[in-house]
């Protein structure tokens, strides 16, 4: 079964890191754009980094860069999201999803993963 499975989501203080890890399984993240996105309560899903699982290029909303990188492990068919520098306003569900399009919009993604929560407290 195709599957993304979030984890390493938490509570941490403002300031606090974390690393959120997205497990693909049933299927390869070769030739998929992989992106991490948000949703926070009463808001829109919005996109914080995409990227090309072949080639390894990233891309990055603008209120992410800097604090949020974006990797990947092949060997383990995982994608990672290191979030540094975390403010309450980060506080929201994080999903993984892939895509095909070359796209790193919401709309073009066609896997998602179920999220992982994170909040950030002062």
């Amino acid at each position: 079964e195709v599957q993304l499975v979030e984890s390493g989501g938490g509570l941490v203080q403002a300031g606090g890191s974390l690393r959120l890890s997205c497990a693909a399984s049933g299927f390869t993240l070769d030739d998929y754009v992989i992106g991490w996105f948000r949703q926070a309560p009463g808001k829109e899903r919005e996109g914080v980094s995409c990227i090309m699982y072949d080639d390894g290029s990233t891309y990055y909303t603008d209120s992410f860069k800097g604090r949020f990188t974006i990797s990947t492990d092949n060997a383990k068919n995982t994608v990672y999201l290191q979030m540094n520098s975390l403010k309450p306003e980060d506080t929201a569900v994080y999903y993984c999803a892939a895509g095909l399009s070359g796209q790193c919009v919401v709309r073009a993604m066609e896997y998602w993963g179920k999220g992982t929560l994170v909040t950030v407290t002062l």
